[in-house]
């Protein structure tokens, strides 16, 4: 099954065009690249340890123990590994 997402783009091909400049730049940032060259290592480091099978059907998730191993649907849909997601929802409202 194919997204809703993914639909829009195959048939607009001009909003694809766009996406795929904006992820060209996204993709050239230097703390996307250090994030990829990261993932890389850990991959391979992971790999001679265990074997690639084993992480298959599974997404490297960035969670505040490290680089831990989630299946892909639950890692895309996780609220809760970083930081960052944690103050992007706001805080627990505070009693007075």
């Amino acid at each position: 099954m194919v997204s809703r997402t993914a639909k829009y783009y195959h048939t607009h091909p001009e909003a694809r065009k766009k996406k795929a400049e904006y992820d060209k730049k996204f993709n050239q940032k230097k703390e996307q690249r250090e994030k990829r060259v990261e993932l890389i290592q850990h991959n391979r480091e992971h790999d001679k340890k265990y074997g690639k099978a084993s992480r298959e059907g599974k997404d490297a998730s960035h969670t505040k123990n490290g680089i831990v191993y989630k299946k892909s649907s639950v890692n895309r849909g996780s609220k809760s590994d970083t930081a960052g997601d944690r103050r992007a929802r706001g805080g627990k409202k505070k009693k007075r």
